[in-house]
């Protein structure tokens, strides 16, 4: 398994990390034979990272993935995880902060994590689920660097959600060590300009942003929450269709948007879309660990074999921006 240098931690990260996200599902309502048998072979195949969330499935994922790597005693694996704070909780920050990695490390069997991300949407004024850009530099990172000294946590993140500016001015501060960033073929603009018209939401070349502070990228929504497979199709334990995060309006639009990207098969360039979508994903060289989310053993071995092809070449990355083009 390649890996690469992710940001100024010192970490280098296999270019294939373990999601355990609910939209597959294989971690949060898995059999635990598959959860135990899939880590086995990310890990022999050289996976190193692996990124859960309190909020997928309410806990179980954490659980699920402690349980795993405590039977399999791994050495020099890197865990990353989040927190989402709740509108209640803006007059708490720091406790609130502080009581979600306490909870995430007793169901994850660790002392520490090595990436804890700030999973809340970040906006110039905040209100709702989404935070200020002020009480972001201002709270949270207080509270993270903490946590940091307590030695819970080794790198400070943020799943790079909400408003570009806003993120562009958060990663600017240098303040984080790792950004997840969405990144995939429905919506490349984290890392080059749209087209005209394009209904996606503008990321305004936030990689550009990353590399210029030293923070790591993991890149997110690869496969655009299952789109990418072309299929409005689920498997049995995978979520429902998710709402889009920076493409379309509905999950629908972007598997129709999806289909037009149908000729990158058809031509030769991937043997699937979901192979051409996570081998797009690795093309960025500013992207140290992508994340694709999985229902079934088998689907880790897709993304494996899609992954180990290497980037996408440069024609068929021409040929996408065509085919993105509106008609």
């Amino acid at each position: 398994m390649q890996t690469r240098v992710f940001g100024r931690t010192g970490l280098r990260l296999s270019l294939l990390g373990f999601g355990c996200g609910a939209v597959g599902g294989l971690m949060v309502r898995g059999d635990p034979a598959d959860q135990e048998r899939t880590v086995a072979r990310a890990l022999a195949a050289g996976v190193n990272y692996f990124d859960t969330a309190v909020q997928y499935g309410d806990g179980e994922s954490e659980k699920n993935l402690g349980r795993v790597l405590r039977s399999l005693k791994p050495a020099d694996v890197v865990v990353g995880t989040k927190v989402r704070l709740r509108p209640h909780d803006e007059a708490r920050i720091a406790d609130a902060i502080a009581q979600s990695l306490d909870g995430s490390l007793k169901r994850l069997q660790r002392d520490r994590v090595d990436i804890f991300h700030l999973h809340n949407s970040v906006t110039a004024t905040g209100g709702g689920p989404a935070l200020s850009v002020k009480q972001v530099l201002d709270e949270v990172v207080p509270a993270f660097e903490t946590l940091r000294r307590q030695g819970k946590t080794r790198f400070l993140g943020l799943t790079a959600v909400g408003e570009t500016a806003a993120l562009q001015r958060v990663i600017d501060s240098g303040a984080f060590d790792s950004a997840q960033v969405v990144y995939n073929m429905l919506n490349p603009s984290a890392g080059e300009a749209l087209p005209a018209n394009d209904p996606a939401q503008d990321y305004g070349r936030l990689l550009d942003h990353t590399t210029a502070a030293g923070t790591g990228v993991i890149a997110i929504r690869v496969l655009a929450g299952g789109a990418l497979s072309g299929s409005a199709e689920r498997h049995p334990i995978a979520s429902p269709p998710p709402e889009p995060i920076g493409s379309a309006k509905t999950y629908q639009t972007d598997v129709d948007h999806a289909r037009r990207l149908m000729p990158l098969v058809t031509e030769g360039f991937a043997g699937s879309l979901t192979e051409a979508a996570t081998r797009f994903a690795i093309s960025h060289a500013a992207v140290g660990t992508i994340l694709v989310g999985m229902a079934t053993p088998q689907q880790f071995e897709d993304a494996l074999a899609a992954v180990e092809k290497g980037p996408l070449p440069r024609a068929a990355l021409v040929r996408l921006a065509a085919l993105r083009r509106p008609a």
